[in-house]
């Protein structure tokens, strides 16, 4: 596994919009995530999530997808820009999905994000293109579902993140724990 990689696009939306606007930079707060971001605060602001229960925490600040992602799904079809499946922070060089929960990634000097889980993707993929959702959907050998839509981190040190940083992978101590989705 890739132990760094890079940011090739940041993107956030002030509205609990599907896709999301491309920016130069990202300001990361600490506790709450994408400053501007419709999904940015301490507990839970996915509706589905506020419905079940608002005082939930937030473990779903900052969305990275891998832009290895966008390839394969171009060879299936599918036209995707950064921003468009709603990340936040697309990087290349590093396999998220295979990451443990509590990796730290560290970006720059001062930005550490902590990995909480994988995206749970949704019908609205398919809204946005139609057999998206069933595309960023795999099975294992095992029968098991294996969720392709990136991860989701928690803004464990803030600061300003621009397209270019480096991210280096920071895992946590074994043993290590698998992603589920959150």
């Amino acid at each position: 596994m890739a132990l760094t990689g890079n940011i090739i696009s940041l993107s956030r939306s002030t509205s609990h919009m599907f896709s999301k606007k491309s920016e130069l930079r990202l300001n990361l707060i600490a506790g709450e995530g994408v400053e501007g971001d419709a999904h940015r605060g301490k507990t839970v602001k996915h509706r589905s999530r506020v419905a079940a229960d608002p005082t939930q925490p937030n473990l779903r600040q900052v969305h990275l997808i891998h832009s290895e992602l966008f390839g394969e799904l171009a060879a299936h079809g599918f036209k995707i820009e950064a921003g468009d499946m709603g990340e936040n922070i697309l990087t290349r060089g590093i396999d998220l999905l295979s990451l443990p929960r509590d990796t730290v990634l560290q970006i720059g000097d001062d930005v550490a994000l902590r990995v909480t889980g994988l995206r749970n993707p949704c019908k609205q993929l398919d809204n946005f293109a139609s057999g998206l959702l069933a595309a960023v959907l795999d099975r294992a050998q095992d029968g098991s579902l294996i969720r392709k839509a990136g991860i989701m981190a928690v803004v464990e040190s803030g600061g300003e993140v621009v397209i270019g940083d480096i991210i280096t992978v920071q895992l946590p101590a074994e043993p290590h724990q698998n992603l589920e989705r959150v």
